[in-house]
This record gives structure tokens, C-alpha cells and sequence, in this order.
């Protein structure tokens, strides 16, 4: 049996464009407990963004909206729209990482 990803408790995980120097993914969970889960700080917080975008910690913003049960995620593109090495245009494949993160039972550990 496969571990449950962020992407099994959400009803869309995306990425897009916020302009030419940032990616923007946002999570749409399902219902609110889902929702407990993306927005536990614990869980998904600006060091598991880092490291899984290889981005400076300091540069991830993650804005919790308990209302919608949503997540958003920003940080700046390693690499800026339109140039040369861009391989991801639209960062319509930037969520990729962030919805195939696996989903513990929160444990309190640091991760």
C-alpha cells in the first residue's frame, strides 16, 4: 500500500506564474481536516519548501487561509521566465514535489 500524499487529501494542488521572478503553488484541501494537516506548521513550513525547491529558507512565504481550506506557497523562481535556461515556462510542473510530499501522522518531530 502507498503512502498518502498531500495530493490524496486535496481536491487540486497547483503551480503558476506570480509574475516572472516567483512561483506561487497553492493547495486546495478537501475538507478541514486536511486542511489541519497542509497548515500544520510542523508539517509543511518554510524549511520543507526549501528543500524541496532548493530555495533560500528566508524566501518562502506560505500564507494559511483557514476559511477556504487553502495553502499558498510563494518563492522566488531559481530561474527567471522566458530565459534560457526556464525549462518550466508557465511553472505549471512546479507543484510536482509539493504534492507527492508523503503524509504522517504528526509526530511533533522537527523535519
Amino acid at each position: 500500500m502507498s503512502e498518502t500524499t498531500l495530493a490524496d487529501l486535496a481536491h487540486e494542488v497547483r503551480s503558476k506564474n506570480a509574475g516572472p521572478f516567483w512561483v506561487t503553488m497553492e493547495l486546495f484541501m478537501r475538507d478541514a481536516d486536511g486542511y489541519r494537516i497542509a497548515a500544520d506548521e510542523s508539517f509543511l513550513n518554510e524549511r520543507v519548501i526549501a528543500g524541496l525547491y532548493r530555495v533560500e529558507e528566508s524566501t518562502v512565504q506560505i500564507f494559511r487561509i483557514p476559511s477556504l481550506n487553502v495553502v499558498k506557497i510563494s518563492f522566488p523562481r531559481p530561474i527567471s521566465q522566458g530565459s534560457l535556461r526556464d525549462r518550466d515556462m508557465h511553472a505549471g510542473q512546479h507543484h510536482v514535489p509539493l504534492a507527492r510530499l508523503p503524509v504522517g501522522r504528526p509526530s511533533g518531530r522537527d523535519r
